[in-house]
């Protein structure tokens, strides 16, 4: 088992559930977009739900699949919450959008007094090489930001290299 060295312990960790949602919130404007893209240019949508950008990369599907798996369980994990499980079988918009709507809805639903002291918790992950620790605040910065937007970011540069018109507002979303 891997350690993750710590960082500042000394500040007490926001819940991630604004940020995520705020950003998952987007990802489902985008969906919006991408599915009228295909209706007024007659695409078949499978087109843009199975496109990826290199062979050996995730489809647009499984990449809003892992952003929501990745939010769903930074809010369980940080808030010592069971971990809903989603079965990956979206194959339309409309499931994806069902699939974003379950991960909101899950986060909404945790109190934000289950995020105290989330930050020294100590989160375990396992992974294909083996078990991987975190501590709390280390786990939302180095693993579950970087793992979130890497996702985001690769779903939206699939559909943004098919043609979909949308920008940089669209990835970031409506401010709140």
């Amino acid at each position: 088992m891997r350690n993750i060295a710590l960082h500042d312990r000394n500040s007490a960790m926001q819940s991630p559930v604004p940020t995520l949602s705020h950003s998952l919130h987007a990802l489902a404007a985008i969906l919006s977009k991408a599915e009228a893209h295909c209706e007024k240019r007659n695409i078949d949508p499978s087109a843009l739900l199975s496109a990826r950008l290199f062979p050996d990369m995730f489809t647009f599907t499984r990449n809003v699949q892992v952003a929501c798996d990745t939010a769903k369980g930074a809010a369980a994990r940080l808030s010592q919450t069971e971990i809903p499980s989603h079965e990956d079988v979206e194959t339309t918009f409309a499931e994806l959008h069902a699939r974003i709507q379950k991960t909101l809805d899950f986060m909404k639903s945790i109190p934000e007094a289950a995020f105290e002291g989330a930050e020294d918790r100590t989160v375990t992950l396992k992974m294909r090489a083996g078990d991987i620790q975190f501590i709390g605040s280390q786990y939302l910065s180095s693993f579950v930001t970087p793992q979130f937007y890497f996702h985001m970011t690769t779903a939206y540069n699939i559909l943004r290299h098919n043609g979909v018109e949308i920008g940089k507002r669209d990835f970031l979303g409506k401010p709140e």
